[in-house]
């Protein structure tokens, strides 16, 4: 771990060398998922004033959680359970397995008085007005009710601006889709699903009344490679947010170092930072054919993993960044989508 904590100090990406070093036994992927979940830095700022203290968090990791993420790891029964929930509903969203992840947490810390409960409009069709991703009542809480967690992982871009002060308006993160920005979601939660326990047709379900509303989100923001971007405190992203880069191929290679090993992330393993056997490391060339290929297919962003091996007893590899790889076109696509969003706001 030397080389690669020694590389990771001066990144902005160490956030994964941090993550190694605290949780060096977990190698199940679903646990090494969950652990993020509970030891990454919020998203947002919980304390800043846009979000009008409707910001949840789970904190630090507890002694004693991180107690039970050992047992997760090594304990047969508790592994084998954890993987039975996941299996009860695949899924390929990366969303909705972060749900499901955060679900067992929450079942095992005997937090959870609901997950994903609609609410429906009464009448002939009965529709779906909505859903509380999560109904809990923390222990030691001095809320008399039940508080209504709307949670979301997420993964924006900063896009290519020619405004100063682009970085100012979360609608200059756009999704790698291009079908979402960080403005227009935290617009959603806040306006649309935190207000869902207000609506009449939600006495009808909840098990009891709704005192607080918070959004609990986690998830990565990129930035172009080699920009080192200082946000305003008024957008309300965390200061200690996990970041990573985007750039295209050329520029990649033009970073590239001799010892540099990449992994193409498929989406359910976008959570944690990447821990994967030394074969499955591609070179440089390999990627770049790879990807050369992926684009052909789809012009969205590759979620790529640059790693360095971890000696030991079996070499393994260890994130050390991350960050999309976008095809040709796409910076100018992704300006157009944030000045759009922009000019709406």
């Amino acid at each position: 771990m030397d080389a690669l904590t020694a590389r990771a100090a001066t990144s902005l990406s160490s956030h994964q060398v941090r993550f190694h070093q605290r949780w060096p036994e977990l190698r199940d992927p679903h646990v090494r998922a969950l652990a993020w979940l509970l030891y990454a830095p919020d998203l947002l700022a919980q304390d800043a004033p846009c979000w009008e203290c409707r910001i949840a968090t789970l904190g630090p990791v507890a002694p004693e959680v991180a107690g039970w993420l050992h047992d997760l790891e090594h304990d047969p029964g508790l592994n084998a359970a954890l993987h039975a929930h996941l299996a009860r509903q695949p899924t390929a969203r990366l969303g909705r397995y972060a749900e499901q992840l955060l679900t067992f947490y929450l079942q095992q810390q005997d937090w959870l008085v609901a997950a994903n409960l609609q609410v429906r409009q009464q009448g002939p069709t009965h529709e779906t007005l909505g859903e509380f991703d999560f109904l809990v009542r923390p222990p030691g809480d001095d809320e008399l009710g039940l508080i209504h967690w709307e949670f979301a992982t997420k993964f924006y871009l900063l896009a290519p601006q020619s405004a100063a002060d682009a970085k100012a308006n979360a609608g200059a993160f756009v999704g790698p889709n291009l079908a979402d920005t960080l403005g227009k979601k935290m617009r959603k939660i806040m306006q649309q699903q935190l207000m869902l326990s207000a609506h009449p047709a939600a006495a009808s379900v909840l098990p009891a009344p709704v005192v607080a509303a918070r959004a609990l989100v986690k998830g990565w923001l990129f930035y172009r490679h080699g920009e080192a971007v200082e946000l305003p405190a008024s957008l309300g992203v965390a200061a200690d947010h996990c970041r990573g880069f985007w750039c295209d191929l050329p520029r990649l290679a033009a970073q590239h170092q001799p010892d540099d090993l990449y992994l193409i992330l498929p989406r359910l393993a976008w959570l944690a930072p990447a821990r994967a056997p030394l074969a499955q490391g591609l070179s440089l060339p390999a990627l770049q054919a790879a990807l050369e290929t992926a684009f052909l297919a789809d012009q969205s962003p590759v979620m790529v993993a640059q790693c360095r091996i971890a000696k030991g007893a079996e070499p393994e590899l260890l994130e050390l960044a991350r960050g999309f790889i976008v095809p040709p076109g796409w910076e100018q696509r992704a300006a157009d989508t944030a000045r759009h969003a922009l000019v709406r706001i």
